[in-house]
């Protein structure tokens, strides 16, 4: 159904997932305090927040989305914000939760979940980038979806990748005050990430 075009795809979400951003700088700090649960758990709620909008936008949902000023701009707001919230979250001296483990997972997923939602760029790559590889004479709702799935694939697999390869730091932070010390340095980079985040979508 795709030919030759399915290999130029896959060269291409390859590409743009090695490419750094939010989702990765944001799960390699993770991982490397909390370890690679959190890390999975952030991935999971990350590759469910695209498939979210490759669906969307299949539907033509992020096609609406993108083509609106004020949709757009209110949903680039929103995902500034929330990373903001989250940097502010990261900065605020850690509390102690002991066999809390599923609780904190859960609450990961969470966060990997809605920055993904509130990313305009990703409705904008399903809107731009993903139509140039569907084929004219074949159905375009089903390319599309099975494109998406194909990307999220591509996606979920980097973000692993990266998770464990940051997991191999996570026995250096077990001293409270080098945690919290890596800790604030997250919130930093959450924050410059926030910023890199407005202007990249403007």
């Amino acid at each position: 159904m795709f030919g030759e075009g399915l290999w130029a795809f896959l060269l291409t979400s390859v590409a743009i997932e090695a490419t750094p951003g939010p989702n990765m700088a944001y799960l390699i700090v993770l991982a490397a305090i909390e370890g690679r649960r959190a890390g999975y758990a952030a991935v999971a709620g990350v590759a469910l927040g695209l498939l979210i909008v490759g669906v969307l936008a299949a539907m033509g949902v992020a096609a609406l989305i993108s083509a609106s000023p004020l949709a757009f701009q209110v949903l680039r707001w929103a995902g500034v914000a929330y990373l903001l919230w989250l940097a502010y979250d990261a900065w605020r001296p850690e509390k102690a939760e002991p066999n809390a483990f599923a609780g904190k997972n859960a609450r990961y997923f969470r966060r990997g979940l809605i920055v993904n939602l509130l990313n305009p760029k990703a409705a904008v790559f399903y809107v731009a980038m993903l139509p140039q590889f569907v084929s004219p004479g074949g159905p375009i709702l089903t390319q599309t979806i099975t494109l998406s799935v194909i990307y999220v694939a591509v996606a979920t697999l980097v973000h692993l990748s990266l998770v464990t390869l940051a997991d191999l730091a996570h026995g250096t932070l077990t001293d409270p005050k080098r945690r919290q010390i890596v800790r604030r340095a997250m919130a930093l980079a959450l924050v410059a990430i926030a910023l890199w985040f407005a202007i990249k979508t403007a």
